[in-house]
């Protein structure tokens, strides 16, 4: 469990097996409905419009003011957690989660639900990252990847289950006040996990002793940097109002962001410890895992995201009945990454070749049954399709996880691991700005106030290639990782 010069503090205590998928799952529960919380809101959108107001940017913010939110906390909370204890910054998360999530149910107008968002995505932040830094620690070799395949298949179930549970929540609450039990789900499940964590989880080593060391001008200039790059696309929502100067916030994250680099440099140079150790960029798995996964998530979220606000607006479909379209996804997608984190030390990246291609298959089919296909069919065979593309998404996401992390040490998994849900929470927000803007542009520029729903099938269908185009680039990043890991397999058989 420990790791060859690790100093004594940080080593890993014994864990019995028992002892060890104890504390897994415990992980996976808090993992689930952090995740869950982000999918599950957006069927509520339209009731949350109909109850508080507000324009499209305000209910992209209760969407993406999360997400912002979330990657914020994810990079120092999980340097925090490498230094200091889990088990600890989890408890505390999941209290702090416990309280936004009823400032959200009780909101009286739509910008406390913003604010009160933003503070729920601050407590997702904080305790995300002490689960892969705590999955990381508990387990290695082949354990690690069937771990991580269960992982893969809980997130999988939550992303797809969220907008079905959601839906319900609203068909139970009723239209005006449905929306609000989405948010008081939250309470009963954040006691029975804390509770858990309390007298289950335990502590999966030894923290670090002395002064906490978290560079604060590096944390400085990362949170200018990745607010600046998420802002613009937080304000991107295809209305007309849209003001183009937004995008100049992209100069000060160009500036900020060659700031941090050269900061770090400076400060490892010294000696001391930096916010984000740049070496681990140069691990190749790592870099070309992150940036698979970065795109994936830019594309995948806003596939059900797309999906649920055209059934309700576009057909009209209860937002019950929208959900389960996703459940054949969540299901098929929650096994084959079950399956998927067995094989994956047999077919490595081959595996994840294999889940892209099916899954981009998968959005090209919902392209064409939104344009072929009757109002009648439609949610059906979008329902098929989805199923398809869920035994391909369960061999994308868990497979994907272990071979980043195959080479990272587990004393800095809490960082390596966050850097990537870093990079899966840009790539939603990003995503899901850019794939809602083309769908209410395309909505704007089309209707003529004759209540023809066609528009809704063109936006549909222009919406759907943005995310088909991320799920394009992954397979891509894919195939040069492939290429790397043989290169580097035929350079090592001629040297041995």
């Amino acid at each position: 469990m420990s790791s060859a010069g690790e100093p004594p503090a940080t080593r890993s205590i014994a864990l019995d097996p028992a002892q060890r998928w104890r504390a897994f799952w415990v992980c996976v529960a808090v993992a689930a409905f952090t995740i869950l919380d982000i999918s599950k809101v957006n069927v509520g959108l339209p009731s949350i419009e109909e109850a508080l107001g507000g324009g499209s940017t305000e209910l992209q913010l209760v969407v993406s003011g999360y997400i912002l939110a979330f990657g914020l906390g994810l990079v120092p909370f999980g340097r925090i957690g490498d230094q200091r204890s889990r088990r600890t910054l989890m408890i505390v998360g999941l209290c702090a989660f416990a309280v936004a999530s009823v400032l959200c149910a009780v909101a009286p107008n739509i910008w406390w639900l913003v604010i009160a968002r933003f503070l729920q995505g601050v407590a997702a932040g904080v305790q995300m990252p002490q689960v892969m830094g705590t999955i990381q620690q508990l387990f290695t070799g082949r354990e690690r990847g069937v771990a991580f395949g269960l992982f893969g298949a809980t997130v999988g179930l939550a992303t797809a289950f969220g907008p079905t549970l959601g839906g319900l929540m609203i068909a139970l609450g009723g239209p005006s006040d449905g929306w609000r039990w989405i948010f008081w789900l939250n309470l009963p499940l954040c006691l029975i996990v804390v509770l858990a964590a309390v007298f289950v989880l335990p502590e999966v080593r030894r923290p670090s002793p002395g002064r906490l060391e978290l560079d604060p001008i590096g944390l400085a200039l990362f949170g200018i940097a990745v607010i600046s790059l998420m802002t613009p696309f937080l304000l991107t929502t295809g209305s007309p109002d849209d003001t183009p100067a937004r995008w100049w916030l992209l100069v000060p994250f160009v500036l900020f962001c060659a700031g941090f680099v050269a900061w770090e440099r400076r400060y490892a140079q010294r000696g001391r410890s930096p916010l984000v150790p740049l070496r681990l960029f140069r691990v190749v798995s790592w870099r070309n895992g992150n940036l698979l996964q970065l795109l994936y998530f830019a594309g995948l979220p806003t596939v059900f995201l797309l999906t649920a606000v055209f059934l309700q607006t576009g057909l009209g479909i209860e937002p019950v009945f929208a959900g389960m379209v996703t459940m054949g996804f969540a299901l098929l997608s929650a096994y084959t990454s079950w399956l998927g984190g067995k094989l994956v030390d047999r077919l490595g990246r081959s595996l994840v070749i294999a889940g892209l291609i099916t899954v981009l298959s998968a959005i090209i089919g919902l392209v064409i049954v939104g344009y072929v296909a009757s109002d009648e069919m439609t949610p059906w065979l979008m329902a098929g399709v989805l199923a398809i593309g869920g035994i391909g998404g369960g061999f994308v996401i868990s497979p994907n996880q272990t071979l980043t992390l195959a080479e990272i040490p587990p004393r800095e998994g809490g960082l390596a691991g966050s850097v990537g849900q870093l990079g899966q929470r840009i790539g939603t927000a990003v995503g899901t700005a850019v794939g809602l803007s083309l769908f209410y542009s395309t909505v704007h520029r089309g209707s003529d106030g004759s209540g023809d729903t066609t528009v809704y099938h063109d936006a549909f269908g222009t919406g759907l290639l943005s995310t088909a185009v991320c799920v394009a680039g992954a397979l891509a990043v894919a195939f040069i990782d492939l290429g790397s890991r043989r290169r580097a397999a035929r350079g090592g058989s001629s040297e041995a």
